[in-house]
């Protein structure tokens, strides 16, 4: 199945895991102007893109490149939409990731969640939709995503699916290490 032509829906009783659309963007606002959140996104190698947005044109303007992106098989963009809400309360963006470092042949995974999504509960439910789909999908041998040390919970989550915590630094296209990465290996 290739991704970029069929992006596939995924969902369990509580989210549903599907490709951004326009309508999505004010629900996005609230999470991308969180200021509890933003700090546990991961906008390494994203070009100073620091993902705090304020206005409903500055997140028109991200989705539009979100869409551009997958169209060019960039990477993937899904919203994650609270079944009791149907509210998108985040996003989850994945690509196949080739480089000179540890995380070659990688699905690189970046969880974006409004910070009361942030517990354990909800980060578990939506990544158990993706993670495992994910070597197929994007054709990698690993998975790999960023958890900085305040995202406790987040952390938890992924320790409890399998994931390890790398020493490897993920190097970004400007040669700046970054660091606080988990894997999953196939």
């Amino acid at each position: 199945m290739d991704v970029y032509k069929n992006c596939p829906t995924f969902e369990n009783d509580k989210f549903i895991l599907r490709l951004t659309v326009e309508r999505d963007v004010a629900d996005l606002l609230k999470v991308y102007s969180d200021k509890k959140a933003v700090p546990l996104f991961n906008s390494d190698n994203c070009h100073g893109d620091d993902f705090f947005y304020t206005t409903l044109e500055r997140m028109q303007q991200a989705y539009d490149f979100w869409e551009e992106a997958y169209r060019n098989g960039w990477f993937v963009r899904w919203s994650i939409v609270d079944k009791a809400t149907n509210e998108a309360v985040g996003t989850i963006e994945e690509f196949h990731r080739d480089a000179g470092d540890h995380f070659t042949d990688c699905g690189l995974l970046r969880l974006d969640l409004r910070s009361d999504y942030e517990v354990d509960d909800k980060i578990e439910s939506i990544l158990s939709l993706i993670v495992l789909p994910s070597f197929d999908l994007f054709g990698c041998g690993k998975v790999a995503t960023k958890a900085i040390p305040a995202a406790t919970e987040r952390i938890k989550v992924l320790t409890s699916l399998g994931f390890t915590p790398s020493d490897n630094p993920l190097v970004g296209s400007d040669g700046t290490k970054y660091y606080s990465y988990y894997e999953l290996n196939n």
